[in-house]
């Protein structure tokens, strides 16, 4: 059993979560907006802060400014588990069998500090 952790964004529908515990119930889903995570309209920054913090690859659609906010959060001396980028082209079900495949199959540390976009074939 994989130790990756996944943060939604805010954007990602709701539904996702719902796929994960249906493919998986002991996968830890969370989105922003759950207690205890940062709430809606946090930003991108702050959300890589919290990532960090907590243990948490963050799971978005932002693929035009996030690369950006990784620069800067690497650029002042932290990290991240990763960020893993959705692809727009793909259905909820085939993300959530990438997603899936990735929690099954990679160690903790292996996306460190990246953004790993979908899908991985």
């Amino acid at each position: 059993m994989s130790q990756i952790r996944y943060l939604l964004d805010e954007n990602l529908a709701a539904l996702y979560r719902t796929e994960f515990g249906k493919r998986e119930p002991t996968m830890i889903v969370w989105k922003i907006g759950d207690p205890g995570v940062p709430p809606k309209g946090t930003s991108d920054p702050k959300i890589l802060c919290w990532c960090e913090e907590q243990g948490f690859v963050l799971v978005t659609n932002n693929r035009k400014s996030m690369p950006d906010h990784l620069s800067e959060h690497l650029a002042t001396g932290r990290h991240i588990p990763g960020i893993i980028e959705l692809n727009p082209k793909m259905g909820i079900g085939e993300t959530i069998e990438e997603l899936a495949l990735i929690w099954e199959a990679s160690d903790p540390n292996e996306y460190q500090d990246t953004i790993l976009y979908l899908p991985l074939t």
